[in-house]
Order: C-alpha cells, then structure tokens, then sequence
C-alpha cells in the first residue's frame, strides 16, 4: 500500500511589524501566500510612522559610527522621542532592529555574538551586518 507523499512545509516567513519569525501552522495551508504578520496585535499595529522613524534612527546612528561599534535600541529610542517619553519606544526600537535583520542591514548581537532576532531576550545591541 503506498504511503502519501507530505509535501515539506513552506519556509518561514518573517512578520511585517514584529520582524519575528512565522512557522506554517496547517491551518494557514491555503492562506500562506497572504500570511504577513504573526499575530492579531501585529496585524492591528502595523507599521506606523514612528516606527520607520526608528529604522532611520538605528541606520543614521551607525552611519555616524565607526564600522565595529553597535548601539542600542534605547539609543534610537532617544533620537525619536527626545530625553522624554524615550522608555515607550524601547521596544518599538527592538522591533525595529528585527525588520532591519530581516532586510540584511543590521544584526543583532549579545556579548559579541550574533543571535536570532526572534528568541534574543534581554539586553541587545545592533550593528552593521557582515
């Protein structure tokens, strides 16, 4: 009796908003095509404006760097929002540094070494990409 043949699942793909990674999932089998964010809250938030702000912030930051040094997100946080109100964007900052990953513009790293934008926790820095 032949066993069915399984098609391997797709390659992940990375959210528009978050910049994490998206596993298939079987229930997305006939919408993969049009899968483009990881979650209700990344679908709902989007990109904004402030958001873009901050990839400027982030690439303008290390153009002004020598070529090894790396900043970080609140760096970039502090540009956009000033001396006030920066702790907001901490995180949009993160965001920002995985879509710019995902662009091959930036990596991310941790104690000198590059780590998965996706499952880096704590404290990261962003630098030019190799």
């Amino acid at each position: 009796m032949p066993v069915p043949s399984r098609s391997p699942a797709p390659q992940p793909k990375t959210c528009q908003s978050c910049g994490r990674s998206i596993e298939w999932r079987k229930k997305w089998e006939r919408d993969w095509d049009s899968v483009r964010y990881c979650s209700t809250a990344c679908r709902k938030r989007g990109v904004t404006q402030v958001d873009r702000q901050l990839e400027d912030a982030i690439l303008d930051l290390l153009a002004r760097s020598p070529a090894s040094a790396a900043v970080s997100p609140s760096d970039a946080a502090r540009v956009v929002a000033g001396d006030d109100g920066w702790q907001d964007l901490v995180e949009p900052a993160r965001r920002a540094a995985r879509r710019l990953v995902e662009r091959d513009q930036v990596e991310i790293v941790q104690h000198g070494r590059v780590v998965d934008p996706s499952t880096a926790r704590g404290p990261i820095h962003i630098r030019r990409a190799r």
